[in-house]
């Protein structure tokens, strides 16, 4: 789903900016339903909690998106040292 998303041009900061977006509707919504609504200040905290719900699953596409835009990013690369083979600094694993 996230690779379907990244190709549909969807991009990490549409996502963080959808969950931030989804706090700011759930305070919102909750002081509409407040002041709007005589059902009380239950039926407000339900609306303002259901709403502040989305925001975790928003952040967390986010999150795998950019790791998908780093993937690509690194598979578009040129290998920096494929012409540079033997001047490449030799491994201390064996030390």
């Amino acid at each position: 789903m996230i690779r379907m998303l990244h190709k549909m041009g969807v991009r990490s900061g549409v996502m963080y900016t959808a969950g931030i977006a989804s706090i700011g509707l759930s305070v919102a919504s909750w002081l509409m339903s407040a002041k709007a609504e005589n059902a009380g200040v239950d039926r407000a905290d339900r609306w303002g909690i259901f709403i502040g719900e989305w925001a975790p699953t928003f952040f967390a596409m986010g999150v795998a998106l950019r790791m998908e835009e780093t993937h690509r990013e690194a598979e578009q690369e040129p290998d920096m040292y494929a012409d540079q083979g033997a001047q490449r600094m030799p491994s201390r694993a064996g030390v």
